[in-house]
């Protein structure tokens, strides 16, 4: 019993600690998942017998907290965005969905295979888990909280591209991670057979599906928040419906074999054009963002704590190398050449080029992999590659995000 208290006390430690240090970083070059981070390495290096999460041994509980995780910070990522959905308007995204996105899982692919030595599959897995970004855990590069009354202005586009990327990105890697699954079920052998599926399949339809399914279930809950005659919920304002909003898009789209991601980034999105200015935006997406806040300082606490205690010894320098090149090399190379004639100042192309950050989503998609597919024996080498590249990316881009964005704005009101 005293290992639950202990567990009850550090539980409730980190949950006042994940209230009140927000505050107190905001201005200052380092960011609260850094803090919980290095305190989670801290507490497992102190002779407290705390445990350790083994991602090995407890991958079912992982691959779901984090999806939590990740559908909760999806559904507050597109209800702060203000900028409505035009083509013209969200080119930015289109650009790193098109090119950033496939750049990245190509080139890290081939690191894997002529760096690191691993089979394709194996290789391709990694690229896939690692491709999608999380402005998450660097607030000061994604969008703030919704906009309401008749004060809207266009959002800042280093933000809004870094932000809906983001959003869009944690769907559209599940292809690249389930053509490594298929790859591996056909003995690492590529097959026309295998391909067309997956073009067709996980590509095309489930793709389509959790748009489709994303614009349907948004309409629907937009009538029912603010239009609804007998049961009009934005009257109520209840925060806790947004995670009702996040289950049904993330459940009904998987049971009709879509891409639950994107259809709750495409939920949110459509549940914020229903009635832009409406003030009930601020209390859903203030709701996701408190559990969002509270499931991401978990995970990073329980991450810091594998690294000391696993993570780094089991860490090959190639896949150290690799996950550098990631974060200092391909993403800011990939960045960079998407943004080519796109109408943005050297300044802000820079940063959204720079800062590709890694963090829930590659822990989500490494989990749900290892249970798809034949990779037990690579298992503790892609999790402590993972783990370092998000290590990596929380320290770094943690660090430098206040800083950098601050001389953005400085320089856009000297501008203006």
């Amino acid at each position: 019993m005293t290992l639950v208290h202990g567990i009850y006390a550090a539980a409730g430690v980190g949950i006042l600690l994940a209230a009140a240090l927000p505050p107190l970083v905001r201005r200052r070059p380092f960011s609260l998942p850094m803090v919980f981070l290095v305190a989670g390495a801290a507490i497992a290096l102190l002779p407290l017998g705390v445990p350790v999460v083994d991602p090995v041994r407890d991958r079912v509980w992982v691959e779901h907290v984090t999806e939590l995780c990740v559908i909760v910070s999806l559904m507050g990522a597109g209800l702060a965005i203000d900028r409505p959905f035009a083509w013209r308007a969200w080119a930015g995204a289109w650009r790193f969905l098109g090119l950033v996105l496939p750049l990245t899982v190509g080139a890290v692919a081939l690191l894997g295979v002529w760096l690191v030595g691993w089979p394709p599959a194996v290789a391709l897995l990694l690229a896939g888990a690692l491709a999608p970004t999380d402005p998450v855990l660097a607030a000061e590069v994604r969008v703030g909280e919704p906009i309401s009354g008749d004060d809207e202005e266009d959002e800042e586009e280093v933000r809004f591209t870094l932000t809906s990327e983001a959003g869009l990105n944690d769907g559209l890697a599940m292809p690249f991670v389930l053509a490594a699954v298929a790859l591996a079920a056909a003995g690492g052998g590529w097959s026309a057979g295998w391909i067309g599926h997956w073009l067709l399949a996980d590509v095309l339809v489930r793709a389509a599906v959790g748009v489709a399914a994303g614009v349907a279930v948004g309409r629907l809950l937009g009538q029912l928040f603010f239009r609804s005659r007998h049961a009009r919920l934005s009257q109520q304002m209840e925060g806790f419906t947004a995670l009702g909003a996040t289950f049904t898009a993330y459940g009904l789209t998987e049971l009709l074999h879509g891409y639950g991601f994107l259809a709750v980034f495409v939920a949110a999105c459509t549940i914020r054009g229903a009635e832009r200015s409406h003030g009930y935006h601020q209390v859903l997406h203030g709701f996701s963002e408190q559990i969002e806040r509270l499931l991401t300082a978990a995970l990073l606490f329980l991450l810091g704590g594998y690294l000391v205690a696993d993570g780094l010894a089991d860490l090959p320098w190639q896949g150290a190398l690799l996950g550098l090149a990631l974060i200092l090399v391909i993403r800011p190379a990939a960045g960079a050449a998407a943004q080519l004639g796109f109408p943005a100042g050297p300044r802000e192309r820079a940063v959204t080029a720079l800062f590709g950050i890694r963090g829930i989503g590659s822990l989500f998609y490494l989990a749900y992999a290892l249970g798809e597919g034949p990779f037990t024996r690579y298992a503790e080498e892609l999790w402590a590659v993972t783990a370092f590249t998000v290590l990596v990316s929380v320290l770094l881009h943690g660090a430098t995000a206040t800083p950098v964005i601050r001389h953005l704005d400085r320089q856009r009101e000297r501008a203006y």
